[in-house]
């Protein structure tokens, strides 16, 4: 036995003595009851009554519980051998039926037995179905030569059997019968016994060269019961002790132990433990087994002539049965040598058509086929190896196979090749391994082998995997490189980071996160096109990549976000530390901020980067998320600089966080207030309009202005409801006091986003205009131009439909906005509104007098009226009159007021103005003036 199926045995033992315990006792049982039984007769039971008692009725019992045990199993059964375990059940009750004739004769009645007696019918009933049982359990031929070998086997085992025992026994019994006068029912039932019993014999040895695979054990239990039994007959049947036996004598405790073990056979073996039987079988019983059923024949004609030569050797005149049995065994071992020398040839031209068709399929076959010898040594390789290794099948023969595989492969390879071979066939028969192996030309080629077992050795089917081990690695590489620039992406970044913070450099705080933002990257991108703004990307990877070291990793994030991971150097001088990454972070800033050469024009952009590092604890995401707020800070800060990361910063993002979620509740809940401020004529001091602002009175008592409010809604949906809010808000409260007399038209800042946003559709103010009847010109909508991300285009198209609806147009912060210029060169703009940082400085610096005075120059030279923001002082007043500034709003005249105060404003109609004009101003009027018309367009000024 080799050892994987030695170890699997002993496995399987240790289980079966472990997990079935419980069912030796059966088996126990039996055993003591059948040795108390051979220790009772053998001391002949201390009785001669009770002696023929339990010779006759204790047989009795026994082949009826084995009747009862067989047929029981045989209902329960579902397969095809349950009418085998019905005969044996009938044979058994046939025997019981004639012990128990036998007791009644013996024990009841006190006779000697009759010969013959119903008795002797009931046990010459007893082998017919224990033979064909014993061919149901046969393992059934499938060609009718199969069948014709099944019975002439079992005739060569059959008259072998009773050429020997008719030479030695029925002979004599024959012949006494003869001279005797024995009556011929007497004779022929001294014949029949041991008759029957040769063929059941033969049955038993036919049976065990031929018996299913199927619940094995429990086949091989019923087979010794049987043989057991047939032993006893013909001890009984033998003139030795056919004379002398009486019941209850040693040779009953056979046949009681042959009643039991077939009772036994169906139920005491368990089908797993059959089953490592059968596995442990194949790799050791079966050649034993298979070699005994081949010399079946010559050991049948070897006792056919032994038979004959004791004839021979005692003088005696060779018997006519022996004769014709001898003859008929010799003629049956011609036919089957016969059909089995028919049968070999056909098997030996199949042979050879599988072996050609097995050869041409190996040398035909693109995959390379080796078989490699215990030690290792290539004993035959497929052409194949020519067209995949480059390598003539006649070179590779002989050599090591260790030696055309890659050395850094070479000991994973013996490991999963040890533990194949280490692991039971029938669990794994066959395993794949993958290496390298070497080409003809020096190349390593990726080879996928299949492994199978073949004599100790090897055979291995392996392919060229090359292209697709390749096509992996390109697949997982794109899976984890940005496609435009191959840099990591945010993936692999942060595996990088992950692996950053474990391992041995777990806990330095060295190492650092770097997330960077190009600043004007979107601007560049739409004013030079997407292929000029990949072409930056490009360029900006490239850079970031030399920049950093070897150990370090460079990602591009998405968009024009990059990221660059710095390896700690395991330092201990933190404050050195983050001086050494704020240099590199700034360097990097300044490598990222030069010139870009695109086609024939350069292209300036600037970064921001935000810059966190590593805490004991913290994880990946804490870090990008940190590093990530730095970089927002940054740009917040002024853009094109370098921010450490603070732990405020996130105490700042969860107030926001805190605001912002107050700020949705407040809008469901109804918390904002409008107010309005009034727009005062800098000459006349009327009121010329009103500026709406909200307020936001949250549940705490707090008043956020809207500076505050709307710096945490920005870009988000909040904002886009709180200016639908503010808008119908201001519009319904204008109609109001448009009805109650106060002909004032109300100004509604709007950023131009949301202007051009989805969220405000186009024919939303007209519809508001029209369900609160508000009059042509009523409405001035202030636009905020500061963002560069809105298209001009798509902002002159809307304020273009808004001015035919009769709303007028005013540019708020004018001054300090976003390409104002174009702004004035393309909008139909009416109102120009200074910003507040113009105003606040006018008075104390000359040069932000000359400049606000320009503006304001500008505006009276395009036919624009001006409304000065912020307006706090009366020099302010003053000043702004004096450039020729037409209106303002700010503390000076009034701050924001309620509904209740501003009618009370509008009823007085006017607020003092400080000083006397010394200068008429450039446009005169009281009142910012209404458009008059329906909606019709009001011309826009020459540009």
């Amino acid at each position: 036995m080799s050892a994987p199926a030695s170890a699997r045995a002993a496995f399987l033992a240790r289980r079966h003595v472990v997990g079935r315990a419980p069912a030796f006792l059966p088996r126990l049982l039996i055993g003591l009851v059948c040795a108390g039984y051979g220790v009772g007769a053998a001391v002949g039971w201390g009785s001669a009554r009770l002696a023929l008692f339990m010779g006759d009725f204790g047989l009795s019992a026994a082949a009826l519980v084995a009747a009862v045990s067989c047929f029981l199993f045989a209902r329960s059964a579902d397969n095809r051998f349950r009418p085998a375990w019905l005969l044996f059940s009938l044979s058994s009750l046939m025997a019981a039926a004639g012990n128990a004739v036998w007791g009644w004769y013996e024990c009841v009645r006190e006779v000697e037995v009759p010969s013959p007696s119903l008795a002797d019918l009931f046990f010459l009933c007893f082998a017919p179905p224990a033979i064909v049982g014993l061919l149901v359990l046969a393992k059934r031929p499938v060609t009718r030569a199969g069948w014709v070998c099944l019975v002439l086997d079992s005739w060569l085992i059959g008259g072998s059997l009773l050429t020997l025992s008719w030479s030695l026994a029925l002979a004599h019994t024959a012949h006494l019968a003869d001279v005797e006068g024995v009556s011929v029912a007497r004779a022929a039932l001294s014949l029949a016994y041991p008759l029957l019993d040769i063929v059941l014999v033969s049955m038993v040895l036919a049976l065990h060269f031929r018996r299913s695979s199927v619940n094995r054990a429990a086949v091989n239990t019923a087979i010794a019961a049987l043989a057991l039994t047939v032993l006893c007959d013909a001890l009984f049947t033998s003139p030795l002790l056919r004379q002398t036996y009486r019941s209850g004598q040693l040779l009953d405790a056979g046949w009681f132990a042959g009643s039991l073990l077939l009772a036994y056979a169906p139920w005491g073996v368990a089908r797993d433990e059959d089953d490592a039987d059968r596995l442990a079988s194949r790799t050791t019983s079966r050649p034993i087994s298979g070699s005994l059923a081949a010399l079946t024949p010559y050991l049948a004609a070897a006792v056919c002539t032994l038979g004959i030569l004791y004839n021979v050797i005692e003088g005696r005149r060779v018997d006519r049965v022996v004769v014709f049995t001898g003859c008929t065994v010799v003629l049956a071992l011609v036919v089957r040598q016969g059909i089995m020398l028919v049968d070999n040839i056909a098997l030996t031209q199949e042979l050879a058509q599988k072996e050609n068709h097995f050869r041409s399929l190996v040398q035909g076959s693109s995959d390379v086929i080796m078989i490699a010898a215990p030690t290792g040594i290539l004993r035959y390789v497929s052409p194949a190896a020519a067209g995949v290794y480059g390598r003539e099948a006649d070179d590779l023969v002989g050599a090591e196979l260790s030696s055309i595989i890659h050395p850094d492969d070479l000991g994973r390879v013996v490991h999963e090749v040890r533990k194949f071979l280490a692991a039971p066939p029938g669990k794994e028969p066959t395993t794949r391994i993958e290496c390298r192996f070497r080409s003809g030309t020096g190349e390593w080629l990726n080879v996928e082998s299949t492994v199978n077992r073949h004599q100790g050795g090897l055979i291995l089917n392996s392919r060229d995997v090359t292209e697709r081990v390749r096509l992996q690695a390109q697949l997982q590489h794109n899976a984890e490189h940005d496609p435009l620039t191959d840099l990591p992406n945010r993936a692999l970044f942060t595996d990088r980071v992950r692996r950053a913070l474990g391992g041995r450099r777990a806990g330095d705080a060295g190492t650092a996160v770097l997330f960077i933002d190009l600043d004007g990257f979107k601007a560049a991108n739409d004013r030079f096109g997407h292929q000029a703004g990949d072409e930056l990307l490009i360029q900006a990877a490239r850079r970031l990549q030399e920049s950093v070291r070897a150990g370090d990793t460079a990602a591009r994030l998405g968009g024009d976000e990059f990221a660059a991971l710095i390896v700690g150097d395991g330092g201990h001088d933190q404050s050195a530390r983050e001086y050494q990454v704020h240099e590199i972070a700034d360097r990097l800033r300044l490598t990222l901020s030069q010139p870009y050469r695109i086609g024939a024009g350069e292209v300036r952009v600037t970064a921001s980067i935000g810059v966190a590092f590593a805490e004991p604890g913290i994880t990946p995401n804490d870090l990008m998320r940190n590093a990530d707020l730095a970089m927002y800070r940054a740009k917040a800060g002024g853009k094109d600089r370098v921010e450490l990361y603070a732990p405020q910063m996130q105490a700042e993002v969860v107030r926001r966080s805190e605001l912002a979620a107050r700020l949705r509740t407040a809008l469901r809940d109804g918390e904002f207030a409008l107010l309005h401020q009034p727009v005062v004529h800098l000459a006349s001091g009327t009121v010329a309009a009103v500026a709406a602002q909200a307020r936001w009175r949250s549940a705490q008592g707090i008043l956020f202005t809207p500076a505050e409010f709307l710096r945490v809604a920005e870009d988000s949906d909040r904002t886009a409801e709180l200016g639908r809010w503010l808008l119908e808000e201001a519009v319904e409260q204008a109609a109001d006091r448009s009805r109650a007399g106060h002909q004032v038209s109300v100004a509604v800042r709007l950023s131009a986003r949301r202007l051009i946003d989805k969220g405000m559709p186009f024919g939303s103010v007209e519809a508001l205009l029209t369900r609160y009847g508000l009059p042509s010109g009523a409405l001035m909508i202030e636009v905020a131009d500061s963002d560069p991300r809105v298209s001009f285009d798509e902002l002159e198209q809307r304020l273009v439909a808004l001015r035919r609806l009769g709303v007028r147009i005013a540019l708020d912060g004018f001054g300090s906005g976003y390409a104002a210029i174009n702004a004035l060169r393309r909008l139909p703009i009416d109102v120009l509104k200074l910003d507040r940082g113009l105003v606040e400085g006018v008075v104390e610096s000359a040069r932000l007098h000359k400049i606000t005075s320009g503006l304001l120059r500008i505006a009276c030279d395009l036919g624009l009226q001006s409304v000065a923001d912020g307006v706090d002082v009366p020099e302010q007043v003053l000043a702004l009159r004096a450039m020729g500034c037409t209106h303002g709003q700010g503390m000076a005249f009034s701050g924001p007021l309620d509904e209740y105060r501003l009618r009370r404003a509008l009823v007085r109609g006017e607020f003092p103005v400080p000083g006397s004009p010394a200068v008429q101003p450039v446009l005169a009027g009281g009142s910012i003036p209404l458009l008059t018309g329906s909606h019709a367009e009001t011309p826009v000024p020459p540009t």
